[in-house]
């Protein structure tokens, strides 16, 4: 068999991995179609992300970690969030406070927060007006 021909095999046995088999940093960042500095990334900022490291600091990811790390791309990059407010939502637990609840795709924000946050909006600017009238 040639280089290539067993190339192809492997890929083809790497493709056919059982659902529940743990995968190494290199088939998530495939998968999640993000670099794996972002994984690594990722990891420090959030606790809940475990891989098992072996010797050499090889890192294995449970099926359950690459699915929160699929949750973590989602909020990240589909729903505007912040790592910080990742965090929250992950601190929070299954309240659905990432936008599913409501279905409204606002990051998760309540009415109630939507209007706190306009009357933040509302003062920055006339903090603002006041000080571009103290520079004349």
């Amino acid at each position: 068999m040639t280089d290539a021909a067993e190339q192809g095999n492997s890929r083809t046995r790497r493709a056919a991995k059982s659902p529940g088999a743990f995968r190494t940093i290199s088939e998530v960042a495939s998968e999640l179609e993000v670099p794996q500095h972002v994984l690594r990334f990722w990891e420090g900022k959030f606790s809940q992300v475990r891989p098992l490291k072996r010797g050499g600091g090889r890192r294995y990811y449970r099926p359950e970690d690459v699915e929160l790390l699929r949750r973590i791309r989602r909020l990240l990059y589909s729903e505007g969030y912040t790592i910080r407010g990742v965090q929250k939502v992950l601190r929070d637990g299954p309240k659905q406070a990432d936008g599913s609840a409501n279905g409204s795709g606002t990051g998760g924000l309540s009415s109630e927060q939507k209007k706190i946050l306009a009357g933040v909006v509302d003062d920055l600017a006339s903090l603002h007006d006041i000080l571009a009238r103290r520079r004349v």
